[in-house]
């Protein structure tokens, strides 16, 4: 029986050339150009301090994260009606499909997540800014406030 190696990704060898979302930063380390076969992806994302990043989501992905520093707040739902904050330590699932924006409400410390997605290629889907604000105007009955 022949079995495939072990490999291992220095960061020196993440990829930054990934599939992006406004405002944060993907770099990849477990993918398909690393000359990985995999089914799956794997790597870090990171936003700065007081940013946020744009409304997206990750088509037939489904994404495990870790939170591996600083903290984060989250929004997701059709139209953004649901929140969380999230701290080094905690992890997350989002599913397939499902719009989402993170922002890190610090004023000097960025966050940084370990990220492992269900297919082997980064997908991300950039949806425009209002998004949430047009869909809201079609139902405005619909949003929670949080």
């Amino acid at each position: 029986m022949q079995h495939q190696s072990i490999r291992v990704v220095h960061p020196e060898q993440f990829d930054s050339v990934t599939a992006q979302t406004p405002g944060s930063k993907r770099t990849a380390a477990i993918y398909p150009g690393a000359g990985i076969s995999s089914p799956m992806w794997g790597g870090l994302f990171l936003v700065e301090p007081g940013a946020h990043t744009g409304i997206h989501h990750h088509g037939e992905q489904h994404t495990i994260a870790y939170v591996l520093s600083g903290s984060s707040y989250l929004r997701w739902g059709d139209r953004g009606e649901f929140d969380a904050t999230l701290h080094a330590g905690d992890f997350l699932y989002v599913p397939a499909w499902l719009p989402h924006q993170e922002s890190n409400p610090s004023k000097d410390v960025p966050f940084q997540w370990i990220v492992v997605r269900s297919t082997s290629e980064a997908i991300v889907v950039n949806l425009r800014d209002e998004f949430w604000d047009e869909l809201n105007l079609i139902s405005p009955g619909l949003r929670a406030e949080g």
